[in-house]
């Protein structure tokens, strides 16, 4: 598990909050997850995709929120290796899911960090 207290860690904490929150009542949320918002389409593709035995609605708030941080990092941010970002999103499913939660996220961006490998990302 991570730190509580290392930085990365709380700020992707905070961002998977507002995002979670996003989708049940406007409200104000920091500019990064307006960003993240504003590509929900996009990433809700790439969720689909993903994990296509599950529809988007059914999959758990919490576990969506926590892809859409993930596919965001992954395909429009780019700023941290990919392995970094799935265990960050495992990390933050362990702490916020449900059980099973940890293992779908880590299938869901698992397929995708072959995709990432070779596409030469």
């Amino acid at each position: 598990m991570k730190a509580p207290l290392d930085p990365r860690h709380q700020k992707r904490q905070n961002l998977l909050e507002e995002i979670f929150k996003m989708d049940f009542l406007p409200q104000e949320v920091s500019s990064k997850a307006k960003e993240i918002y504003s590509k929900k389409k996009e990433l809700d593709e790439l969720i689909v995709k993903s994990a296509p035995a599950f529809p988007i609605d059914k999959i758990n708030k919490v576990d969506l929120a926590i892809l859409r941080l993930a596919f965001y990092e992954l395909f429009f941010e780019k700023s941290e290796p990919p392995k970094a970002i799935i265990d960050e999103a495992i990390e933050l499913a362990k702490e916020y899911g449900g059980e099973t939660s940890p293992s779908f996220i880590n299938g869901a961006l698992g397929k995708n960090l072959d995709i990432i490998k070779s596409k030469g990302k």
